[in-house]
């Protein structure tokens, strides 16, 4: 067990989040807290999904669910979750919150905002 998994209280909590989806057919579904796991150490570590240890399984798992994950609304229901437990143990100061901008995506850029300005400029 790595410093980055879940503890088993934590994984009580997430694991009712997550989706159940049994295979039909193919080989059998991947263990979700051992996948979960593998998402955090990446995310902790920063490593490429390449670089996963083979104790979380396969990457390409780990990645493919973590991106189904993020498209159906797992994270965010996982996230939203999470809040509540901590705002209902008095846990948050909702007086202070921080927006990281780095994760809004710039419309063409800021270059093409330049250029849009410019070209408005009176000259």
């Amino acid at each position: 067990m790595s410093r980055h998994d879940l503890t088993d209280d934590q994984w009580a909590v997430i694991e009712p989040l997550i989706p159940k989806k049994p295979r039909a057919r193919g080989r059998p579904r991947n263990d979700d807290r051992r996948t979960l796991n593998g998402m955090l150490y990446v995310l902790h570590t920063g490593c490429a999904w390449a670089d996963l240890p083979k104790e979380y399984g396969s990457p390409s798992t780990c990645w493919r669910r973590w991106h189904a994950w993020s498209q159906d609304g797992t994270w965010e229901r996982i996230w939203r979750t999470l809040l509540s437990r901590l705002d209902a143990d008095s846990k948050l100061d909702w007086a202070h919150a921080l927006l990281d901008g780095s994760f809004v995506p710039a419309k063409k850029g800021a270059l093409a905002e330049a250029q849009r300005r410019s070209a408005k400029a009176p000259r």
